[in-house]
Formats: C-alpha cells, sequence, structure tokens
C-alpha cells in the first residue's frame, strides 16, 4: 500500500513539473518554426520554407502582443531584399501603428532605405557602424564593416542595400560567403548582379553557364 502511494505521488510530480507545457511554447515554436524558413528559404527549398513561414505566423498569432508577428513580417521582407526580391514590408506597415516600437521601426526604415539619422541608435548592434558609414556615404568602410559581422544573413542583407556600391572583388566576396553556407537563393543573385556587371564578353558566358547549372532541375 506504502509503495502504492509512492508510485502515485511520483506520477503526480512528474505530471506536474517535468512533463508541464511552458505558457509561452508558441513562442519557441514560432521562432523554431521561423529559423527554418530562413534556411530553407536562402537554401532554395520553396515548398518547405513556404510550409516553415505559415508554421512561424501561426504560432505568432496566438498572443495579442503583435511585436513577435511584427519580426516574422520583417524578417521575410529583409531575406527578400538579401537576395534581391522587391519588397516593401507591406505585412509589416499594416500593423506598425499598433505597436509603437521604436527598434522595429528603425529596422524598417533601413532594410527599406530609408533610414533617417536618429533612428540608427535604435538599430540592432550588428548595423549600428554600417549605418553610420553608409548615412556618411563611406561606403569602402561600409563594406568592411559587413566582413567584420559574425552573422552570415546580415552579410548579405547588408551587402544587397548597398549592391550599387560594390566592385567586382566584393561581389565575389559575397558570392563565396553564400556558397560556403549553401545559400543557393543568394549566391544566383549574386551571380546575376555580377553578370550585368561584366564587361567582358568571355566572363559573362562563363557566369551565365554558371546561372544555368545551378538553376537546373537536374
Amino acid at each position: 500500500m506504502t509503495n502504492l502511494i509512492i508510485s502515485s505521488l511520483f506520477i503526480f510530480l512528474l505530471s506536474a513539473c517535468s512533463f508541464q507545457t511552458p505558457p509561452n511554447e508558441w513562442q519557441y515554436k514560432s521562432t523554431a518554426a521561423f529559423d527554418l524558413y530562413v534556411n530553407n528559404f536562402l537554401s532554395s527549398n520553396d515548398t518547405l520554407a513556404k510550409n516553415d513561414l505559415h508554421r512561424a505566423i501561426s504560432h505568432a498569432k496566438v498572443s495579442a502582443d503583435l511585436s513577435p508577428l511584427a519580426r516574422i513580417y520583417l524578417g521575410k521582407c529583409a531575406l527578400n531584399i538579401s537576395v534581391g526580391i522587391k519588397d516593401t514590408c507591406a505585412e509589416f506597415a499594416d500593423i506598425q501603428d499598433m505597436l509603437n516600437n521604436e527598434a522595429l521601426n528603425a529596422y524598417y526604415s533601413f532594410i527599406t532605405s530609408n533610414l533617417q539619422k536618429e533612428q540608427i541608435q535604435h538599430l540592432p548592434k550588428i548595423y549600428k557602424d554600417f549605418a553610420w558609414h553608409v548615412e556618411n556615404k563611406n561606403f569602402i568602410s561600409a563594406s568592411d564593416t559587413i566582413l567584420k559581422m559574425d552573422v552570415p544573413t546580415s552579410k548579405l542583407l547588408s551587402f544587397a542595400l548597398i549592391k550599387e556600391t560594390l566592385d567586382k572583388k566584393q561581389r565575389t566576396i559575397i558570392i563565396e560567403i553564400a556558397s560556403y553556407h549553401g545559400f543557393k537563393k543568394a549566391v544566383l543573385f549574386w551571380l546575376k548582379e555580377e553578370m550585368q556587371k561584366e564587361v567582358n564578353t568571355n566572363e559573362k558566358k562563363n557566369i551565365l553557364k554558371k546561372i544555368s547549372i545551378l538553376e537546373s532541375k537536374i
């Protein structure tokens, strides 16, 4: 009888503690789904990416706090911009007036190239020096700052924001970074940028052949 009581108490404690679902489990699930989305999107696994994004948004929409949802919308927009897909971040803009969040507003302005000088202080730390260099039109220093960033996706975004100021060497570097991480969508974007800028006919043909190989289904 005593053993039965002890066993029942043990099971109760396990149920109450070890296996209790955390109240904010939706946040973890949303973040995990978005992380998968980032990798699948950049790797050109488009079907998987679409499903991941849908799950991330669905989990975020369980809360009245719209900040997590806003971050997803901005993250999606930033990824598009980082690989040359035009995006005005309309989804974020639709809910912006309900947030009153200076950090999110600053990031929105940053990725849409509408950043005001006074907003730089509200940017994530990784972008502040870069933003100051761009503000001062010191694009050589801006490029050097990007290379010091320790987050590959931040490098992709930052290079995309100043793509018109880059030279062949800098474009080669970002292609190498994207290739190293297996970011096929970014590789293709930057190869196409390089092809547009290349003046040597033979080099253009080589780049075009690379693009054709990467885009082939087999």
